[in-house]
């Protein structure tokens, strides 16, 4: 096996110590910190996948290594199993996989007495694992999530979703042109909301269009608040909370004149190469929320969230998190609503969303605005978007979006969306 192999296997073991360790850590602070900068681009590439797979698939690794093992090892080796069960049961070369991992047990400065273990276990993997991995149920949410989940939407919407989240994510665009076109760029599918999909993408960077700026990576499901909204040539639209800037750009490319405000200078680095690389223009504000004044003819709240609705495309998520700071999130959520409903004009319209899929996140946030302003109102008739089906249209008037919607066509984020209408008395 070539040393490429065995340093993004390290490399993606590294990442799943973290993210299940004493300490937990989200896989995007630790890309963002440049933990994997060092590796080849292909490595690093590889270590992500595998720590991604990993993750989706450890409540079935860890089922099948029970088996073989009287107590469970120290967090690192027990990752290095559960990656080499992963690639193992998914079509890794037993030869490669194994070898790789007993190599890189061999060369740890504290476990390479335990070597002979994981090349025991994984060769009892690779002769049982593949048969019996595909008789295992789809992973299972934590308790700590599943429950209040389930509480909310029931044990069947909750199976179905974890399904979803098992499955994984396909890669979805939005562009600043036609959407059959960008398709036939890059050879994927138009969903039904306009998004376009492409499976088994590669290296984005790589792919038609990119340097060309002719789009930009946005789940499907990210892209409807901004079709809510509907911004309109000259508008001023705010778009607060805007990174990582995907609705930045497409509001945008609809010509409104658009802030986006954002408190992270990182991530709004990052929207400004985007915007850059697309040729849209907006103007960037990097400043705290809360010190925005001014008047605005449409705002857009994408509001900081527990990210619950995006496990599919980050599985860590449920590991690296516990729910504690949850409470803090939905009174923040709350406070920002109120400070964006200061700055719409009389008659303009806030779009609220999170990437939630706790009603407190959601529906629940808006009953309890409503009851705070009596200026507003909900405008259901914003949520005749194209493609948007009728059942995922809550009581409220707003829109609720799950992962297990467009099961078929790979999934979508979870999310809730709704349109609010400040009266002109107001």
């Amino acid at each position: 096996m070539a040393e490429t192999g065995v340093d993004a296997r390290r490399s993606a073991v590294y990442l799943l110590d973290q993210v299940l360790g004493d300490e937990p850590r989200l896989m995007s602070e630790l890309l963002g910190a440049g933990v994997l900068d060092k590796l080849a681009p292909d490595d690093r590439a590889r270590a992500q996948r595998l720590a991604t797979e990993t993750l989706r698939g450890m409540e079935r690794a860890d089922r099948l290594l029970q088996k073989h093992l009287n107590k469970n090892p120290p967090l690192t080796i027990q990752n290095v199993l559960r990656v080499g069960t992963v690639e193992l049961c998914n079509g890794g070369a037993a030869h490669g996989v194994v070898n790789a991992m007993v190599n890189l047990v061999a060369r740890h400065q504290r476990f390479a007495n335990l070597k002979g273990l994981v090349n025991a276990v994984l060769r009892k993997i690779a002769a049982e694992g593949p048969e019996a991995w595909a008789a295992l149920r789809a992973p299972r949410l934590p308790k700590w999530l599943r429950g209040p989940l389930a509480e909310a939407w029931g044990s069947d919407v909750i199976a179905a979703m974890e399904v979803a989240h098992f499955a994984g994510a396909p890669l979805d665009l939005s562009g600043k042109g036609d959407p059959a076109a960008l398709a036939a760029l890059v050879g994927g599918t138009v969903l039904p909301t306009g998004s376009v999909r492409v499976m088994d993408a590669g290296q984005v960077s790589a792919m038609p269009g990119f340097a060309e700026g002719d789009w930009w990576v946005q789940d499907a499901a990210a892209a409807i608040p901004v079709e809510v909204l509907r911004p309109q040539k000259g508008e001023t639209v705010l778009d607060l909370c805007a990174a990582p800037g995907g609705k930045t750009m497409q509001v945008a490319a609809r010509g409104a004149q658009v802030t986006a405000v954002d408190n992270s200078s990182p991530r709004m680095a990052r929207v400004r190469e985007n915007l850059a690389r697309t040729g849209l223009e907006a103007k960037i504000v990097v400043k705290d929320v809360h010190a925005i004044r001014g008047s605005y003819d449409a705002i857009l709240l994408d509001a900081p969230c527990s990210a619950t609705g995006t496990i599919r495309r980050h599985p860590d998520l449920p590991y690296a998190k516990d729910g504690s700071e949850f409470g803090d999130l939905i009174g923040m959520q709350g406070a920002l609503i109120d400070h964006a409903w200061s700055l719409l004009k009389p008659g303009g319209r806030l779009v609220f969303s999170t990437c939630s899929l706790l009603p407190d996140e959601g529906e629940v946030q808006i009953d309890e605005a409503l009851a705070r302003h009596g200026n507003m109102s909900v405008e259901s008739a914003a949520l005749d978007v194209a493609g948007i089906e009728p059942d995922w249209i809550t009581a409220e008037g707003g829109l609720r979006l799950r992962p297990d919607y467009w099961a078929d066509k790979g999934g979508m984020d979870g999310f809730y969306v709704t349109c609010l209408r400040k009266g002109v008395a107001g």
